[in-house]
C-alpha cells in the first residue's frame, strides 16, 4: 500500500513510498529513521500526533519532525564577544 512520508529531519523530503499491510507507526520509524530515538521526534499521521502502536493504513500522511537539533546548545549573548 501506498502512503505519504515527509522526513523534516536535516533537508527534508516527501514521497509517496510502498509499505506493508499492517505497518505500525514504530515500524516505519525504525526502517527509515535507523540510529535515531523516536522520543527525539514528533511523530504525525494526519497532521495528528499518533501512538507507536497505530497501524498505517492506505493514504496516510506521516510526518517525523525532530524535537532536538543535534549540536544545538545554549546561546550566549553577544556582549561577551565585544571586548
Amino acid at each position: 500500500m501506498k502512503i505519504l512520508f515527509v522526513n523534516n529531519d536535516g533537508g527534508g523530503f516527501a514521497d509517496y513510498i510502498e509499505i506493508t499491510h499492517g505497518t505500525t507507526v514504530q515500524e516505519l520509524f525504525e526502517s527509515k529513521m535507523r540510529q535515531a530515538k523516536p522520543e527525539n521526534y514528533l511523530i504525525r499521521v494526519n497532521c495528528r500526533p499518533a501512538s507507536r502502536d497505530q497501524v498505517l493504513v492506505e493514504g496516510d500522511r506521516v510526518s517525523m519532525t525532530p524535537t532536538k537539533i543535534e549540536g544545538a546548545g545554549l546561546r550566549f549573548p553577544l556582549w561577551h564577544l565585544a571586548a
